[in-house]
């Protein structure tokens, strides 16, 4: 098959997505659904959010910035949905002739099937005009918003999976402070932390399908050499992905010191969970929540990165009027710049997503004094672009996820499972993005 690098490919991969996921999708149309979205106060700015990390208190108080800063525009905040999936299908019903917000929050597996249908609008045209430096944004995390030369959204909720831990248990087990540095370690620790957590609670949790199991288990996949895929060549067969899903398996069903559950940064708060995984959104409610001394650690690695990016940005619908775009943008960049997403890195836990931001001296200070915030923003060197099985194949996510999630939840056969997952997104390439590849 043919290579293609990971921009090259980002169109036909977005034209496939958009085909299967945006079927009603008017993104691209125009006459009346397109006048009606255009329609709209300019001076009110309608912002759909999901609260990324439960952060509306926090939204509310960028807001409120903003608007005293900026007296002659109005910020709607409104609530969109419990998570990025259920913003994206909300964006997708106005898309087909409802009144369209100003800014919406993208995810990484959501923003580019509105590039392509020109449902988002291309910013670059608009940066000049507002006076947006986008050269003082973290430079990867940019890039994974470009398309075709072009970007169409600037990241916001920028996040990384975090390996959380219960010191108290740590050291009732006779462990050091610190994360585990493989999984072959972790493993080794697991029956102990089980032993002294005791009955009813366990050593470690991963959260399901619907909570991204297909993104916190692709690091572990990765450190046992496998993958989902390499490029578009499925690995579901390779026999070190096979490792890490047995490892999986065996945590679960043959030792017994983990589990798959639907609220594990709740539950870890809790003290139910010794350890998990979970995203750097969501520092900010174990922090409130839990009664205890935790740590926040790397994603075990074996010598490569263990670690995906994730998260979101801002995007603006193309087919609102002119003038609502640049207060969109003015907004985006407001709430984005140096001294608000230090703030809101500060008050949610996700990286600050401007270089300013990090060199910021008050911004050096809260990490130095909060080291498990600190763990995010020094992961961020160590990751590594997700495979394209999760976030390019329409619903390749959740078709991962979930033959994940049969194997810890059913203890359902490794291989016949992957090989199941892997038929399944085989089928999509074979008749959805093969025929499209340059020959």
């Amino acid at each position: 098959m043919n290579r293609m690098n990971r921009r090259g490919f980002l169109g036909l991969a977005g034209a496939v997505a958009a085909g299967a996921a945006l079927t009603a999708c008017a993104g691209s149309g125009s006459g009346s659904s397109a006048a009606s979205g255009a329609a709209g106060d300019p001076n009110t700015i309608t912002f759909w959010s999901n609260h990324p990390g439960k952060s509306q208190d926090v939204e509310r108080e960028l807001i409120n910035r903003f608007q005293a800063t900026h007296p002659h525009l109005t910020v709607d905040l409104v609530d969109a949905g419990k998570n990025y999936e259920e913003v994206s299908q909300k964006f997708n019903a106005a898309l087909s002739g409802g009144a369209l917000p100003d800014v919406v929050v993208l995810s990484d597996v959501w923003w580019f099937n509105y590039a392509l249908t020109g449902a988002v609008e291309p910013l670059d045209g608009l940066f000049g005009d507002v006076g947006v430096d986008t050269s003082d944004y973290v430079d990867s995390l940019l890039a994974d918003y470009l398309f075709q030369g072009k970007h169409y959204a600037l990241p916001y909720a920028r996040s990384t999976p975090l390996f959380y831990y219960n010191k108290q248990v740590w050291a009732q087990a006779g462990l050091p402070d610190r994360g585990p540095a493989t999984w072959q370690e972790f493993d080794e620790w697991g029956p102990e932390l089980q032993r002294v957590i005791g009955g009813g609670k366990l050593a470690h949790g991963w959260g399901d399908a619907k909570n991204y199991l297909g993104w916190t288990f692709e690091g572990p996949v990765w450190t046992f050499g496998g993958a989902y895929s390499d490029q578009w060549d499925l690995k579901f067969g390779d026999e070190k992905t096979l490792a890490a899903g047995t490892f999986l398996k065996n945590m679960i069903h043959t030792k017994k010191y983990a589990a798959v559950s639907s609220d594990i940064a709740n539950e870890f708060g809790a003290g139910i969970l010794a350890s998990t995984i979970a995203s750097t959104g969501d520092l900010s409610g174990i922090t409130k929540s839990a009664a205890f001394d935790f740590g926040t650690a790397f994603l075990p690695a074996s010598g490569a990165p263990g670690c995906p990016t994730g998260g979101a940005g801002l995007a603006i619908p193309a087919r609102i009027s002119d003038e609502r775009k640049k207060n969109a943008l003015t907004f985006i960049d407001f709430v984005t710049n140096r001294e608000n997403t230090a703030y809101f890195s500060q008050n949610v836990g996700y990286m600050p997503v401007r270089k300013s931001a990090v060199e910021d001296p008050a911004m050096k200070a809260y990490l130095d004094a909060n080291p498990n915030a600190r763990t995010a923003v020094d992961q961020l060197a160590k990751t590594r672009s997700q495979d394209y099985a999760r976030v390019f194949v329409p619903g390749g996510d959740q078709i991962i996820g979930t033959g994940l999630e049969q194997i810890a939840l059913q203890n359902a056969d490794v291989a016949t499972t992957f090989a199941g997952v892997g038929e399944q997104l085989q089928q999509i390439v074979d008749r959805q993005i093969t025929p499209k590849l340059p020959q």
